[in-house]
């Protein structure tokens, strides 16, 4: 891919355009205010009154309820934030508008989706990133590099907390986190989390199996996985029916590492098998976002391709790793029915 932006980081702030009107996006906006290198100056929404209703809170923003319009509009990158199913058709319209793109996780529901978007921002000379926030922590890269001369025995990895949405469901409804129809499950909106982090830290995972509890449209509401590395397993559990308070631990010949959270990581405990403690020098972020944005940023005003390869493989990875899963345990979207 060649370099797109050579300004200093800090030469000007990045117009901002959002896809998606829900309690994320304006996480992002945030996020991406704060850190004083976008600027929100578009929204998109079918209805222009949804357009308007979440865009109240900012000043000179342009609204739309017409994609093509929005594209022709004048911002440098889009965060998509809209259903799953969407992402990907909305992510080809926004590269070949010559857009950067944000994508919030998961970025498609196919690992070819994602391999054809990547082809589509190289050839347009943009970059494509998803937004899976804890991949960016600097809390992993101390974590790997803590890692770096111990002998992995093993990991549990978890990630599941009851969704807002689950009254809406239990009264026979479906929303779209649940429905088939916009690719929606634990798997894809929480338990992706634990697999960045396992991919992030052990690298590619040699298979993967998946088992959940299902609702009649297949689309997980928890589930239990297996990712198997060279030697041993890294077990994923997830769920947005249930909540699981259990930390997150990572098993070596000399101990356990052990974190408080797969994301937003505010502590990392290494305990050996005598008791002694180490703890790593984990510094969390103000805002679970904050680190995804500066890097989204960094990447577009000061291009590190090696860097950026890096990220496209491992996030190929991790799509291949989810469709796995999601054929073992027999989920299937709308579209593959």
């Amino acid at each position: 891919m060649k370099a797109v932006i050579t300004c200093r980081k800090g030469d000007f702030m990045l117009k901002l355009g959002i896809i998606g009107t829900g309690a994320i996006s304006h996480h992002f906006i945030e996020a991406a205010h704060t850190s004083q290198e976008f600027q929100l100056v578009a929204v998109y929404s079918r209805k222009l009154t949804t357009a308007q209703q979440f865009a109240s809170s900012y000043t000179d923003v342009s609204l739309f309820d017409n994609l093509e319009d929005f594209f022709q509009s004048d911002f440098d990158i889009v965060y998509i934030a809209s259903p799953n199913s969407l992402h990907y058709s909305q992510s080809k319209k926004a590269l070949s508008a010559g857009k950067h793109v944000i994508l919030e996780k998961p970025a498609v529901t196919q690992p070819q989706e994602w391999q054809e978007l990547i082809q589509i921002a190289q050839e347009h000379h943009r970059f494509i990133f998803e937004a899976a926030r804890n991949y960016h922590e600097e809390a992993f890269t101390t974590i790997k590099n803590f890692l770096v001369d111990k002998e992995v025995l093993g990991a549990d990895l978890n990630f599941a907390k009851y969704s807002s949405k689950m009254p809406d469901l239990l009264s026979g409804n479906t929303p779209n986190v649940f429905s088939d129809r916009f690719a929606g499950g634990a798997l894809m909106d929480l338990g992706i989390y634990p697999i960045y982090a396992a991919v992030r830290l052990f690298g590619k995972a040699l298979d993967a199996t998946y088992q959940a509890q299902q609702l009649d449209n297949t689309i997980d509401l928890n589930g239990d996985g297996i990712l198997s590395y060279p030697g041993y397993q890294a077990h994923i559990k997830t769920g947005k029916n249930i909540t699981s308070n259990l930390p997150c631990e990572i098993y070596t010949t000399d101990g356990t590492l052990t974190l408080n959270t797969i994301e937003h990581v505010r502590s990392a405990i290494f305990t050996d098998h005598q008791g002694n403690e180490t703890h790593l020098p984990i510094q969390q972020a103000p805002h679970t976002m904050t680190e995804e944005v500066a890097a989204f940023a960094n990447m577009i005003k000061q291009p590190n391709l090696e860097l950026y390869q890096a990220w496209l493989e491992d996030a190929t990875h991790v799509h291949d790793l989810l469709y796995t899963m999601r054929q073992t345990a027999g989920i299937r979207f709308e579209a593959e029915k």
